[in-house]
């Protein structure tokens, strides 16, 4: 069997190409490819808003948000500052310095749903059962910090039930048709990964949802935290994902 290459875990780029082999999964999949100048000035004007990402990375730390601006100028936001340039080459140029000799990604922009003026995605947890077989034992929402762009807990953001961020978005049988999707999807994308890297015992799938209740996958996270599910009132998700952790550190 094939040990996991950490190294290869880390890398968006090599989980989004992976990921790009499923039939199944591929379709979730928003257009990512590697920052070059054409990259970027290409998926700019297609798409008006995009995410550059590194392509390592961890807490959303790095990812910087970039659109094109009503008058046609653009704009990017890092952090809580936001920068605007009136061409596309102080733009790029901007960027450029900003990410370095590292190796970066961008990715089609989801613009995700709000609640209370804050956007937000959901965390879908995907492990190895005691009975050996992949199951999605958690979805949590992760509602950003309101002068962020990330909704990662270590970034402000905070983790809350999925039932409050959507109740205002859809009915509750569309809720609960919408998270058997996302069930289901964490599984395929897990039982999909473990072809390649045997070894994985649990991923954590961020999911965003654009205006139209579309499921994007944003990311897949190898070495999910737990704990953000502790957050909820019900802990009986907690409870679950640590109870199966527990049997997997025992292996």
């Amino acid at each position: 069997m094939k040990a996991i290459k950490a190294d290869h875990l880390q890398s968006k780029w090599i989980k989004t190409k992976l990921l790009l082999q499923s039939g199944s999964v591929k379709r979730y999949i928003p257009d990512t490819r590697k920052f070059t100048r054409r990259n970027l000035e290409q998926m700019i004007y297609s798409y008006g808003m995009i995410y550059v990402k590194p392509e390592r990375g961890t807490y959303g730390n790095g990812v910087i948000r970039a659109e094109r601006g009503e008058r046609q100028g653009f704009i990017y936001q890092y952090e809580e500052t936001v920068r605007r340039f009136d061409t596309f080459e102080a733009f790029y140029k901007s960027l450029a310095k900003k990410t370095g000799r590292k190796r970066y990604l961008i990715q089609k922009g989801i613009h995700l749903l709000k609640h209370n003026s804050r956007r937000f995605d959901i965390r879908v947890m995907v492990q190895v059962s005691p009975k050996g077989a992949w199951e999605a034992t958690g979805i949590i929402g992760r509602l950003g910090h309101p002068r962020k762009i990330v909704t990662n807990y270590h970034s402000g953001g905070k983790p809350t039930a999925i039932e409050t961020l959507l109740h205002t978005h859809l009915s509750a049988p569309r809720l609960a048709q919408l998270t058997e999707e996302l069930n289901t999807l964490g599984v395929r994308i897990a039982a999909h990964m473990q072809k390649t890297y045997p070894k994985i015992q649990q991923i954590g799938v961020d999911v965003g949802l654009d205006r139209s209740l579309t499921p994007w996958i944003i990311e897949v996270n190898m070495r999910p935290d737990p704990y953000i599910f502790n957050q909820l009132k019900d802990k009986a998700m907690y409870k679950k994902v640590m109870r199966y952790r527990r049997f997997q550190l025992k292996k």
